[in-house]
């Protein structure tokens, strides 16, 4: 298991501005497939603290991940699991890592966690001197949208570097809010209706 503190900015796109950003940058040939399963339990309990537990699949693997908030960002704890633990998640909600038990306690869930779905995203990855630029064309419940992220070591100066990021390919800032939450944000408003 790790655990890292993830300091990043976002902004949506439009699909032409995802479109140019891929060429400008030369990324064309760079694009590589993800998937994300979230999970929770049937009253959102994690994502109503904040929280969110997903199973990102990429072609070396499947990495389970806790995100939460923290005083900078967010705090991520990784966990590397197997295809039957992986099953063992999605069927009776059982997660088998000590350590991402450990995790999860702090929490105190009620009830087994569920499997809400799945993001696809297409993302490509280019690193300037000032962090790591990402670009996400993500499918979910039947919604694509666009992304810009930006990654960094230090937020002050990231933010900086962001905003004459944006400002270079004359983009505005549009709000983004993390894939998880725009996705629980939409599941949960299905399933009120």
């Amino acid at each position: 298991m790790t655990q890292e503190v993830e300091i990043e900015f976002k902004s949506m796109l439009t699909k032409d501005e995802y479109e140019k950003l891929i060429r400008a940058y030369k990324l064309e040939d760079q694009v590589r497939w993800q998937a994300n399963d979230y999970f929770d339990t049937p009253s959102f309990q994690l994502k109503k603290n904040g929280a969110a537990l997903r199973i990102r699949e990429k072609k070396q693997g499947q990495v389970l991940t806790l995100k939460q908030p923290n005083e900078i960002g967010l705090l991520e704890t990784h966990a590397k699991i197997t295809e039957e633990e992986a099953e063992d998640l999605f069927k009776y909600g059982i997660v088998h890592d000590d350590q991402m038990k450990q995790a999860l306690a702090p929490f105190k869930l009620n009830a087994a966690l569920e499997h809400l779905g799945r993001l696809e995203t297409n993302r490509a990855e280019y690193q300037t001197e000032d962090g790591l630029l990402v670009l996400d064309e993500s499918h979910y419940l039947e919604t694509t949208d666009y992304e810009i992220e930006f990654e960094v070591a230090n937020e002050e100066a990231g933010q900086r570097a962001f905003e004459r990021l944006l400002a270079e390919h004359g983009l505005p800032y549009r709000p983004a809010k993390n894939k998880i939450v725009r996705f629980m944000e939409l599941k949960m408003s299905r399933s009120e209706g």
